[in-house]
């Protein structure tokens, strides 16, 4: 006989378990694979990361292609420092440009440029069809409503600001 212990087939008593557990698991498997998968398609094809394309994205949907960096970084659900060296990268691409809010010198705008917006429109339809295919082909009309409505849930119970929405 061995003395090595034989594997429980028993889940711990604490935690997630059970049908709760495999829920758990499909969610956090998606929460893992899609922004990878919209991360390799936008460095493939546009040199972006979905984060960097979002940001692009809110600004040129903005009005004046412009917004303040806490806005914006409101909108990306991120730090001011994360958000402060995606757009030095995207300076440095000739894509946006900071300058201070001329009706309040403690604010400092981001302005989508003329570049920016030719890489937006560039980057987006490829991006978009692949949203399309990933998560709205995999769904009904009807499942795509539920789905929005139960990501806005949960994105609500982590954090109850209102979360972005685009001005199209």
């Amino acid at each position: 006989m061995s003395s090595t212990p034989a594997a429980s087939t028993t889940p711990p008593a604490f935690g997630l378990s059970g049908e709760r557990l495999a829920e758990w698991a499909a969610i956090a498997t998606l929460i893992e694979r899609l922004p990878a998968a919209l991360d390799a398609q936008l460095q493939r094809d546009s040199g972006l990361t979905h984060y960097e394309h979002g940001l692009l994205f809110a600004l040129d949907t903005a009005p004046d292609r412009t917004l303040r960096m806490s806005v914006l970084a409101g909108y990306a659900s991120s730090t001011l420092s994360r958000l402060s060296r995606a757009i030095s990268r995207l300076e440095k691409r000739g894509a946006v440009r900071r300058t201070t809010d001329p009706t309040d010198g403690r604010y400092t705008l981001a302005i989508l440029t003329d570049a920016g917006h030719a890489l937006v429109a560039e980057s987006t339809p490829a991006h978009h069809a692949l949203v399309e295919e990933l998560v709205f082909g995999a769904l009904t009309d009807a499942q795509a409503r539920q789905f929005a409505t139960l990501s806005g849930r949960i994105s609500r119970a982590i954090d109850a600001r209102a979360p972005w929405v685009p001005n199209v």
